[in-house]
């Protein structure tokens, strides 16, 4: 009877570790949002950075690495700047660009496609590449963007450990968002290293997200229209 409670710890354990283990290898994510702690942000940039360092340091340790080699002795404050300052800038949204629109007053009221944007991101499962294009359509609605903002758009939401489906929605939410309109069309095109370098080691696989809203999901016409615009070379 006294092993009774440590058995169900260890069962319920076992149990999370699998569901766990079944989630990070189907690369399934569980929310909309990124997950975030209500404290995200409570520390400095420079504060994350010396506690990056600290664990990243203590990380290359347990491997067995020799930190004392002038080529590795400066890596983990690296890492922790890069992290904090580069691949996962866009965690805080003190970073997120402003989307400025301005009135439409050329009255265009066609499909507006930027394709071919480049980005890499990180698999939230295994912190490993993300790397791909977006393509990104939307139909004026009384309101225009700057087309360098929708490749900021992308690649701030990139810039976090991410699902794919996830990102994709995110662009395209906050385009909705932003011009006031439902119609806008988001296709990504991506390469995950958590597929091609372990795991299945798959190298020529490659993951298709999309999201179609107002026209484009109802509209036939307009969302192959598109997908032309996608298939065309320059």
């Amino acid at each position: 009877m006294s092993n009774t409670p440590h058995k169900k710890e260890e069962e319920s354990r076992s149990s999370m570790e699998r569901s766990s283990e079944i989630i990070g290898d189907q690369h399934i994510g569980t929310s909309y949002q990124t997950p975030m702690r209500e404290d995200a942000f409570d520390m400095s940039d420079g504060e994350k950075i010396k506690k990056i360092e600290k664990h990243f340091k203590g990380i290359m340790e347990t491997l067995g690495l020799d930190l004392t080699d002038e080529s590795l002795s400066g890596t983990p404050h690296r890492v922790a700047k890069m992290y904090v300052k580069e691949i996962y800038s866009g965690l805080n949204p003190a970073n997120k660009p402003k989307l400025t629109v301005f009135e439409n007053k050329f009255a265009y009221s066609e499909m507006l496609v930027e394709k071919d944007i480049a980005f890499h991101s990180n698999c939230e499962h295994h912190f490993v590449p993300i790397y791909g294009k977006a393509h990104v359509a939307y139909m004026p609605n009384g309101k225009v963007v700057g087309l360098s903002k929708i490749n900021r758009t992308v690649q701030y939401y990139a810039k976090r450990p991410q699902v794919q489906e996830r990102m994709t929605i995110q662009i395209a939410q906050d385009l909705m968002d932003s011009l006031h309109t439902e119609n806008v069309a988001i296709v990504v095109e991506a390469d995950h290293m958590c597929v091609s370098s372990r795991g299945v080691n798959d190298t020529h696989s490659w993951t298709v997200t999309s999201f179609y809203g107002g026209k484009f999901k109802e509209d036939p016409s307009v969302k192959n229209e598109f997908l032309e615009h996608i298939r065309a070379k320059k």
